[in-house]
């Protein structure tokens, strides 16, 4: 009996140009090498951030999400977890389920965190700096298209930056139901940012940057929720004297949510929700960062009183008339 060896294919030599840095900053391969070389190097990411990219289950919702601490921190976006203090299910590359806590958002942008509290050191991307981003720079995306599905690694995808701004990443990776949460990836696998929301074209989708969670870390790890909804008119019902330049009441809307929660003409609002108040621009700030149906407290000082109003639930301003 003869045998014939199989044929060994040689795996194509990859040569990095002296351009090749500028490839990766936005510039189109110019050469089969270089293209060669971006495929390398895309292969060489999805080892690093397959392993770290996981699908993450609240209630009956689904999406995608990130681990970026060794002890389980898990970034995704807003809308994936909706409130704190809720029981979640993260499942891992290999199919392992562990239990979790959702914890803070900021509704504004749609920045969301958990906690895995399943004991155990965890596989994890480090962040890098979303302000760095440019015009054009290549990117990575990967998630759970249309959720978890067993013995289906998450998909990665490649794309370029559109724009970059201090509260959301435009990029042309595609993006599906499923993706939401999962991250925005720069060449070197370090996670940049969080996908967020499908355009209007599938070549232009939506993602938090990654400077938004750094810079607010502690909010979100406290459980705290902050920002507006879109298309929402968070309101107090007060006016304040703007020549004082302090949080000194001179009017009370009727029927608004500071005239049933009390707060009567002359009251200084020294607290809003726990966060001082130094000017009514504090003021007006932190009442535009709550949504209709959140409830807060106020402290104000009356006279030579200083009194805790609990309780007192935001409402749109046209529920009120303003």
């Amino acid at each position: 009996m003869i045998t014939v060896a199989k044929p060994t294919i040689a795996e194509p030599t990859v040569v990095q140009t002296a351009h090749f840095a500028e490839v990766l900053a936005g510039d189109a391969p110019s050469g089969l090498n270089e293209l060669r070389a971006l495929e390398k190097r895309v292969q060489e990411v999805a080892q690093k951030v397959i392993p770290c990219t996981v699908g993450v289950s609240v209630g009956g919702a689904q999406g995608s999400g990130v681990i970026v601490t060794e002890d389980g921190y898990v970034m995704t976006a807003g809308h994936v977890i909706g409130e704190p203090d809720r029981q979640a299910v993260i499942t891992l590359p290999d199919g392992k389920k562990v239990k979790a806590i959702t914890l803070g958002t900021d509704r504004s942008i749609d920045s969301g965190l958990l906690k895995i509290t399943t004991p155990g050191k965890y596989e994890h991307l480090k962040m890098d700096h979303s302000a760095e981003l440019r015009e054009g720079q290549w990117v990575l995306v990967t998630g759970h298209p249309g959720g978890y599905v067993k013995d289906r690694l998450p998909v990665l995808r490649l794309g370029r930056v559109l724009a970059a701004y201090d509260d959301v990443v435009a990029t042309d990776c595609v993006l599906v139901g499923g993706d939401s949460g999962g991250p925005l990836l720069d060449m070197d696998g370090d996670v940049i940012g969080i996908n967020s929301r499908i355009g209007n074209r599938i070549t232009a989708n939506m993602h938090v940057p990654s400077d938004a969670y750094a810079d607010n870390w502690t909010r979100l790890s406290d459980g705290e929720v902050w920002g507006k909804l879109p298309g929402t008119r968070p309101m107090l019902g007060v006016r304040c004297d703007k020549e004082k330049k302090a949080p000194i009441v001179v009017e009370v809307t009727p029927n608004s949510p500071a005239a049933k929660a009390g707060v009567e003409v002359g009251d200084r609002i020294v607290r809003f929700n726990g966060r001082e108040t130094l000017s009514f621009d504090d003021l007006k700030l932190l009442v535009d960062q709550t949504s209709p149906g959140d409830q807060v407290d106020l402290i104000v000082q009356r006279g030579e009183r200083t009194l805790t109003l609990s309780d007192v639930i935001i409402k749109d301003a046209r529920e009120v008339g303003g």
